[in-house]
C-alpha cells in the first residue's frame, strides 16, 4: 500500500497511506480531484493574478495581493522553512506533488464547468503555493483597515467616536467555540464544539478529511490547498478548535515618499530619507487592458496605498502594511505536523508555540482528562497608538520592540466559552464582538449538569437575540403614536426575542432596526462620514458608514448623548415607517444565504434557502442591517469533538464535500446545515468504501 482512498456516504474522503508524506500527496490529490476550481482560484488570489479570468471585479484584491507581497512573503517563508524546518517543507511539497498530480488527471464524468466558461487551464503550482493561500485567506482576518475606519471617524466626530463604533465589524471573521470539561459530561471525558463563522463560499472554505498512517490518525477540517488539518482536528486520544482571537497583531504607517529618478526614498524616524525597493508589475484583466502595479517596500513593509504622488483623490500621503510573517519570514508551518502528530494536550500545546498566523484562541481535550484554553500565535510588541490608527513613520517611537507572549486561561464551572468576545486575548486586542454569544452559550451550557455529544447541536442553533434590549426599551418609552404604530410596538415588545426563520416578529424587528439603521446614518451628524478616504476598494467594506452604524447599533442607543441626534424621534419615525408598509412574511422570506463564488453560478438556485439566526445570535447568520437582509457570513461548519468516543464525534459543512456544481456531493449537506443537524464522524476504515489505490 503507498495511498488508499475511501469515501463514506457523504462523499468525504478518507486517506491511508504508508507514511505522512505519502499522506499529504494523497491529501493533495484528492483535494485537486474534487475542488480543482477552489484550488486554482486559491492558487491566483495567493499570486494576485484572480483578474486575469474573472474580470475587473478581481482587480482590487490583485492589486492588494501584489501591493501587500503576499506571494514574495510566502516564498521567503517556505525558504526558511527549508532552511529550519526541511522535514516541513518535504511534507508541503509531497502535497504540491499531488495537487500537481490531481489537477493533471483527466477531469473524468463531472469536470468542473467553471474553466470552461473562463477559458482557464489548471496551473502548476509551486512549493511555497500553500503558504500563499494561507496567508491570502487571512491578510484580513485581523481587520487591520479598521485602523482607517477609527481614524476616519475620529476626524468627523473626535476621539470618542472611536470607542463608540467599535464592534465586530463588517470586514472580521469569528466562530463559536465551548469546551466542557470531563465533571461536566454524561461520559466523564470532556466535549468540544463550536462552528467557525466566515464568509460562506461556495465551494466551502472546509474541506472535512480524515488522514491516517502509522504516525497518526485524524479527522478535520482542513483549508483547500492546505496539507494538514490547522485548525479543527480529532487523533483520537487529544482534540483542539480554534476561534479568532481578535487580536491586533498587523500596522498600517503612514509614509512620506518622493522620487528620485527611477527610485523611490522614505522619510525614516531618524529624519533621513532611505532608499525604498520599487519595481513595477503588470496585472492581467480578462476582458479590459492590462493594469501596472507600482510596488513600493519601505522599512516598515510594503506599500498598500497610496504613493509619492498620494493616494487616488490626489490626497498626500502613502500607506504601509508591517505584519509579522513579512518580518519573520516565519507563517507557522512548523505547527502542522506536530499537531498531527499530537497524542495529549501537551503535544498540542507544544506545537501552538510555533502558530504565528491568525491569531486564535485555542481549546484542546485529551482522554487523561487534559485540558487547554490559550492563545497561540504572534503579536508584537509596540506602542498603543500603533493598534488604533495609522502612525507617522517619520516619527520616533512606534517601532517593534519584541513580542507578547501568548495569554492562557481556565475553567469556570468546567466550561470554557469563547465566541470571540473580550477574553483571554483582550491585552492583544482592540475591538471583539459583543458579549452577547459567549455569554448565551455560557447560560445554556449551565442549564444542566451533564452534557453529551447528541445534546451540544442545539446550542449551535439557538436563535435568542442578545443585542435586541436597547431598541426594545426605545420602543417601550415611545408614547403617542398612530394605532398601527402602537400595535406594532406592542406585538414587539411581546416577541421573544428569537430570530427563527418562521418568525413574523424578527421580520418585524428587523425591519424596524433597518429604517432606523437608515435613518441615523442619514442624519446630517453622521451622513458626513458615508464618504470614505479614497482608499483601494477592496478596504471600503470597513469604511462604509452604514453597516458600521447597524452593528453599533446597541451602543449608540444606549450612549448617554449621541452628538445631539434625537434618538428617540428616530426610532418613533422608523417604527412609524415600518408599521405603515409592515413585512408581509417571515424572518426567513427576506434573511437568505448568500453564499459567495468566484464566478457567479448559472446553475445555482435562483433562491437560497431562508435563515435563522442573526449577528449575535449563537446561530451567527449575519445580516448587513441597513443594506441587506441576507447573508453572506454564518457558520462555515459545525463539529462536536467527543473524547470518551471520537465515533460518537459529529459534523457538517454548509454545502457538500465537492466543489463541481451537479456533482452528488456538491450540496447535500445542506440540508443536514440549515436543520442544525450534523453528519457522523466516521473513522473505522471497514465501514467506507475504497475508491482507487494511488
Amino acid at each position: 500500500m503507498s495511498a488508499e482512498t475511501y469515501r463514506d456516504a457523504w462523499g468525504i474522503p478518507h486517506l491511508r497511506a504508508d507514511g505522512a508524506a505519502e499522506l499529504a500527496r494523497a491529501q493533495g490529490r484528492v483535494t485537486a480531484r474534487d475542488r480543482a476550481w477552489q484550488l486554482e482560484v486559491e492558487r491566483h488570489r495567493a499570486q494576485g493574478t484572480s483578474a486575469s479570468f474573472l474580470g475587473p471585479e478581481a482587480l482590487s484584491w490583485d492589486r492588494l495581493a501584489r501591493r501587500a507581497r503576499l506571494a514574495d512573503t510566502a516564498h521567503r517563508c517556505f525558504t526558511a522553512l527549508e532552511r529550519k524546518d526541511p522535514e516541513t517543507a518535504a511534507w508541503v511539497r509531497a502535497y504540491v506533488d499531488g495537487v500537481n498530480e490531481g489537477l493533471a488527471e483527466p477531469p473524468g464524468d463531472r469536470p468542473a464547468p467553471e474553466f470552461a466558461r473562463t477559458g482557464l487551464a489548471p496551473g502548476r503550482w509551486e512549493p511555497w503555493t500553500p503558504l500563499g493561500v494561507w496567508l491570502a485567506t487571512h491578510i484580513l482576518f485581523a481587520g487591520f483597515p479598521a485602523k482607517l475606519w477609527r481614524e476616519h471617524i475620529t476626524a468627523h466626530l473626535g476621539p470618542a467616536a472611536a470607542p463608540l463604533f467599535a464592534t465586530d465589524g463588517p470586514g472580521t471573521a469569528g466562530s463559536n467555540g465551548w469546551l466542557v470539561s470531563g465533571g461536566r459530561t454524561t461520559t466523564g471525558h470532556a466535549l468540544i464544539a463550536g462552528d467557525p463563522h466566515r464568509w460562506i463560499e461556495d465551494p466551502g472554505v472546509y474541506q472535512q478529511i480524515h488522514l491516517s498512517c502509522p504516525e497518526f490518525d485524524v479527522v478535520g477540517l482542513a483549508v483547500p490547498g492546505v496539507p494538514g488539518i490547522a485548525h479543527f482536528g480529532h487523533t483520537g486520544t487529544v482534540a483542539w478548535a480554534i476561534t479568532n482571537a481578535m487580536a491586533d497583531y498587523q500596522d498600517l504607517y503612514r509614509e512620506r515618499l518622493r522620487r528620485t529618478g527611477a527610485g523611490v526614498e522614505a522619510l525614516g524616524p531618524d529624519g533621513a530619507w532611505h532608499r525604498a525597493v520599487r519595481h513595477t508589475e503588470r496585472v492581467d484583466v480578462a476582458g479590459e487592458e492590462s493594469v501596472e502595479v507600482e510596488i513600493i517596500e519601505t522599512a516598515r513593509g510594503p506599500v498598500i496605498a497610496g504613493g509619492p504622488e498620494g493616494l487616488d483623490d490626489g490626497t498626500p500621503g502613502a500607506l504601509s502594511l508591517r505584519y509579522p510573517p513579512r518580518v519573520t519570514a516565519d507563517l507557522g508551518f512548523g505547527a502542522l505536523l506536530p499537531l498531527l502528530r499530537a497524542r495529549g494536550v501537551a503535544d498540542v500545546d507544544r506545537a501552538l508555540d510555533a502558530w504565528a498566523e491568525p491569531v486564535n484562541v485555542v481549546q484542546a481535550a485529551d482522554t487523561e482528562g487534559g485540558l487547554l484554553h490559550r492563545v497561540a500565535g504572534r503579536v508584537p510588541v509596540r506602542p498603543d497608538a500603533n493598534r488604533w490608527c495609522p502612525v507617522p513613520a517619520w516619527e520616533p517611537g512606534h517601532e517593534w520592540i519584541g513580542w507578547h507572549t501568548p495569554p492562557r486561561a481556565g475553567l469556570s464551572d468546567g466550561v470554557a466559552v469563547m465566541a470571540n468576545q473580550r477574553g483571554p486575548a483582550a491585552p492583544l486586542g482592540v475591538e471583539f464582538a459583543p458579549p452577547h454569544r459567549a455569554d448565551r452559550i455560557a447560560a445554556l451550557l449551565a442549564t444542566r449538569e451533564r452534557w453529551s455529544a447528541a445534546d451540544l447541536p442545539a446550542i449551535h442553533t439557538d436563535t435568542l437575540l442578545g443585542s435586541a434590549g436597547p431598541l426594545l426599551d426605545r420602543l417601550a418609552a415611545l408614547t403617542g403614536l398612530t394605532p398601527a404604530a402602537a400595535a406594532l410596538r406592542d406585538r414587539l415588545l411581546a416577541w421573544d426575542r428569537r430570530m427563527d426563520a418562521g418568525s413574523t416578529g424578527a421580520a418585524a424587528y428587523a425591519a424596524v432596526r433597518t429604517a432606523l439603521v437608515r435613518a441615523l446614518a442619514a442624519h446630517p451628524v453622521l451622513a458626513a462620514a458615508s464618504v470614505p478616504p479614497a482608499y483601494p476598494e477592496v478596504l471600503q467594506p470597513w469604511l462604509a458608514l452604514v453597516p458600521r452604524v447597524a452593528y453599533a447599533l446597541e451602543h449608540l442607543l444606549r450612549a448617554d448623548d449621541l452628538y445631539g441626534i434625537d434618538r428617540a424621534a428616530a426610532v418613533r419615525a422608523a417604527l412609524e415607517e415600518v408599521a405603515a408598509d409592515p413585512p408581509a412574511g417571515t424572518w426567513g422570506d427576506t434573511h437568505r444565504l448568500a453564499p459567495w463564488r468566484a464566478l457567479p453560478d448559472a446553475a445555482a438556485p435562483a433562491d437560497e434557502p431562508g435563515l435563522s439566526g442573526d449577528h449575535d445570535c449563537v446561530l451567527c447568520t449575519s445580516p448587513v442591517p441597513g443594506l441587506t437582509d441576507r447573508a453572506a457570513r454564518g457558520p462555515a461548519a459545525r463539529y462536536v469533538w467527543d473524547l470518551a468516543d471520537r465515533a460518537d464525534s459529529r459534523w457538517v459543512v454548509p454545502h457538500g464535500a465537492s466543489g463541481v456544481p451537479g456533482a452528488p456531493h456538491h450540496r447535500d449537506q445542506q440540508p443536514l446545515w440549515l436543520a442544525g443537524e450534523l453528519a457522523p464522524v466516521i473513522t473505522d476504515f471497514a465501514r467506507l468504501t475504497k475508491e482507487s489505490d494511488d
